[in-house]
C-alpha cells in the first residue's frame, strides 16, 4: 500500500478510505468487524464513521460497531486513523444537533464514548451550519483538541468559499484549521472542480469524494440488469436520465478490460487535490475487489475519453468566463 499525506498535514492514510455506513443497516456486526480486519490486513488504515449512522435517532449504531471492533484490541484502534462526523441530529432537544460549542462537546465525548478510545483522529462537521458564528465552531474545536480529544479537524458538503471563509478565520487565529473535505464528487457530479477543488488544494486541504460510484450508476449497472439483477426505483430513473452516458462509459470500460466500479475509482485518484475516495463495501468479496483500482493507471488517452462522456468543468473563473 503506497499511503499519502492527507492534505498539507503529516498525516499518511491509505488512497482508499473504508465507509462504514452500512454497518449496522446493511452488514451485520460479524461480517462489519470481518471487513475491517481485512481492510487492515491489506493496508486500509484509513476508517469514515458519523454519529448518526444506523438511522436511528441518538443511538450511534454504526459508531457502537466500530468501538466494540476497537475493544477487541489487537492493535485495532492503534493502526486505524478513524474519522468521525457531528452536527447530524441525535434527539429531539434542541442543542442535540448543529455546531454550537455546547453540542460540540457533547457530541464528541458521545462518539468516543461509543468508538471506545480516548481520542478521535480527524472530527469533521458533517454539513455547514448557517446558524453558529464561525469564531464558536473554531473555539469549541481548539478547546477539544487541547485536551487531545482529536487530533484534526476536517468538513463535509462544504461549498468553496466555506472552505475559504474557514481556513482563513483559522489562519488569523494561528490555528492549523481544516485538514480534509469530505463532498460528493465522480464523473456524473463534477462541480467540485469549479471552486471546491481549486479552493482545497490552495489551501492544503484533502478531498474525501463520497458517493464515488454515484449511488451505483458507474459500478456497472447496466451490466448487472443484463444478468437478471433488479434495480431499486431511484436508480432506474437516474439510469434512463443518464443512460447514454452510461452506455459508451460500460462500453469504454470494457475496451479497457476493467470493472466500471474500478475505472471510476481510479479516475477520482487522478484529480487534483482528491486523498481518498471513500469505498462502502458490504462484504468482503467487494472489499477485495475494490482493490484492483490501485493497479488501474488510467492514461491520458483514457481520461480523455472519460471527460468526453462525462464533460467536467474548468476552474472558476474560466468555465464562467471563456
Amino acid at each position: 500500500m503506497d499511503y499519502v499525506n492527507l492534505g498539507r498535514s503529516g498525516l499518511k492514510v491509505s488512497p482508499l478510505c473504508l465507509g462504514t455506513m452500512n454497518f449496522g443497516p446493511q452488514t451485520t456486526e460479524d461480517d462489519s468487524f470481518a471487513i475491517m480486519d481485512r481492510a487492515l490486513e491489506v493496508g486500509i488504515n484509513f476508517f469514515d464513521t458519523a454519529d448518526v449512522y444506523g438511522w436511528k435517532m441518538g443511538e450511534g449504531i454504526t459508531e457502537n460497531i466500530v468501538g466494540r471492533w476497537f475493544a477487541q484490541g489487537g492493535e485495532r484502534r492503534e493502526k486505524t486513523v478513524i474519522a468521525t462526523k457531528f452536527n447530524g441530529r441525535m434527539s429531539e432537544w434542541p442543542n442535540d444537533s448543529l455546531q454550537s460549542a455546547l453540542h460540540i462537546r457533547r457530541a464528541c465525548e458521545a462518539s468516543l464514548k461509543r468508538l471506545q478510545t480516548d481520542y478521535i483522529d480527524i472530527y469533521q462537521a458533517h454539513h455547514i451550519d448557517r446558524t453558529t458564528p464561525l469564531e464558536e465552531w473554531w473555539e469549541a474545536i481548539e478547546v477539544l483538541r487541547q485536551q487531545g480529544k482529536i487530533i484534526y479537524a476536517g468538513s463535509s458538503n462544504y461549498a468553496g468559499w466555506h472552505i475559504a471563509k474557514s481556513q482563513s478565520y483559522a489562519d488569523r487565529r494561528g490555528l492549523f484549521g481544516l485538514v480534509s473535505e469530505q463532498t460528493h464528487y465522480n464523473l456524473l457530479t463534477r462541480t467540485p472542480e469549479l471552486e471546491l477543488l481549486p479552493a482545497c488544494e490552495d489551501f492544503g486541504i484533502g478531498v474525501i469524494p463520497w458517493s464515488p460510484l454515484a449511488g451505483g450508476l458507474l459500478g456497472g449497472v447496466l451490466r448487472k440488469i443484463d444478468k437478471g439483477r433488479s434495480a431499486a426505483d431511484h436508480m432506474v430513473k437516474q439510469l434512463e436520465k443518464h443512460r447514454d452516458k452510461i452506455e459508451r462509459y460500460e462500453k469504454l470500460c470494457d475496451e479497457l478490460g476493467e470493472d466500471p466500479a474500478f475505472v471510476a475509482l481510479a479516475w477520482l485518484l487522478k484529480q487534483r487535490a482528491v486523498v481518498a475516495p471513500i469505498i462502502g463495501p458490504r462484504t468482503l468479496e467487494q472489499l477485495d475487489g475494490t482493490l484492483r483500482t490501485l493497479e488501474i493507471d488510467l492514461d491520458e488517452s483514457a481520461l480523455a475519453q472519460l471527460d468526453e462522456i462525462f464533460p467536467g468543468h474548468r476552474t472558476a473563473p474560466e468555465d464562467y468566463a471563456w
